[in-house]
């Protein structure tokens, strides 16, 4: 089976985060910036991030994560949407390229009212890539100063129909 595709046994179930998803969030956030984006500056210890992944971001978004496995599932990735913007898009590390950023991302456009945009840091070619073929169109470049790590970023957008 290519790797791409999961059979129905390993297809994530997405739902709604709850606030006693914050620890599992926290962890794929921190897993999957680490391995994907190691050029990042570290600005928050891990405790902090929790504590902001608590009081931030699963109060003030639509936040939905995904699962794999049974008894207890898993949570491997989350996605938070904030109106129509696309705030993240996380998977743990170990399970990219398997269809589960792609089953979130379906799940952000079906509650969007036919519009996301987002920002992607510019050096996450893997990212852009995959919102490039998901439909988005590269927006504005902006140099960093938008961002508390100062990286250069771009704004996608993709609009229904």
């Amino acid at each position: 089976m290519p790797p791409s595709q999961l059979s129905a046994a390993e297809s994530p179930r997405i739902r709604k985060a709850v606030p006693a998803d914050g620890e599992a969030v926290t962890a794929v956030f921190l897993a999957s910036r680490a391995a994907a984006m190691p050029y990042l500056p570290r600005l928050h210890s891990d405790e902090e991030t929790r504590a902001w992944i608590d009081a931030v971001v699963l109060p003030g978004s639509d936040v939905w994560v995904a699962e794999l496995g049974d008894d207890p599932a898993e949570i491997v990735g989350f996605a938070a949407l904030d109106g129509t913007v696309l705030d993240h898009l996380y998977l743990r590390p170990d399970v990219r390229r398997r269809g589960i950023g792609s089953a979130l991302l379906d799940t952000v456009r079906a509650a969007s009212p036919g519009e996301v945009s987002l920002h992607v840091f510019q050096r996450n070619t893997d990212a852009r890539a995959f919102y490039e073929r998901h439909g988005f169109t590269a927006g504005a470049y902006d140099d960093g100063s938008r961002n508390e790590e100062n990286e250069p970023d771009v704004t996608y957008h993709w609009t229904a129909g």
